[in-house]
């Protein structure tokens, strides 16, 4: 999944009876102006308001999972991610997304302080690999004397700690649940 930063989300809204007509006449909204579902339907509806009844076409967006919108629909459960996100910083949300993918979460269904939350449980960091991984935690857990450090073999200890204990990937190490 491709890193999202969901405050700079934006959606260019046209209309379905403006397209078929011919024209592309529609907007660029920035998703962070709006609370909330309702009140970005309410901009739409004030946008395309020389139009009875309009159907919303999202021709095209920036900084939203492809499973959170489409061409007709737009997840409401994308202002409830893209707020609970916000206390992420942009490494941790780069972090965040690669977690989802990994573990498969649904973002259009599943509440997204729960994701945060297990997210934030189970995420450790960015490492350049496994054994930098592995060399932090001899360094927080052990207190080996500088010579011992020498001849411990952090490749073999980053491959027992990653068998089961935790996972990398992208540059992130995750504890396993």
């Amino acid at each position: 999944m491709e890193t999202k930063v969901l405050s700079e989300a934006k959606v260019y809204v046209g209309t379905y009876g403006k397209y078929n007509n011919g024209s592309l006449s529609g907007a660029w909204l920035d998703l962070s102006d709006y609370s909330g579902k309702e009140e970005f339907y309410e901009a739409c509806r004030e946008l395309h308001k020389d139009e009875e009844d309009a159907e919303y076409m999202f021709q095209d967006y920036e900084n939203i999972p492809e499973v959170l919108i489409s061409e007709s629909w737009i997840s409401e459960n994308f202002f409830s991610l893209r707020d609970a996100v916000e206390d992420l910083d942009d490494t941790e949300q780069e972090a965040f997304f690669v977690w989802c993918n990994y573990k498969s979460h649904d973002l259009s269904e599943e509440d997204a302080d729960y994701l945060i939350r297990d997210f934030r449980d189970e995420y450790r960091g960015q490492y350049d690999d496994e054994e930098d991984f592995a060399y932090e935690i001899i360094e927080e857990c052990y207190d080996l004397p500088e010579f011992a450090k020498t001849y411990f073999d952090y490749e073999k200890f980053a491959r027992d700690l990653f068998m089961c204990d935790y996972w990398f990937d992208d540059g992130f190490v995750f504890r396993a649940a």
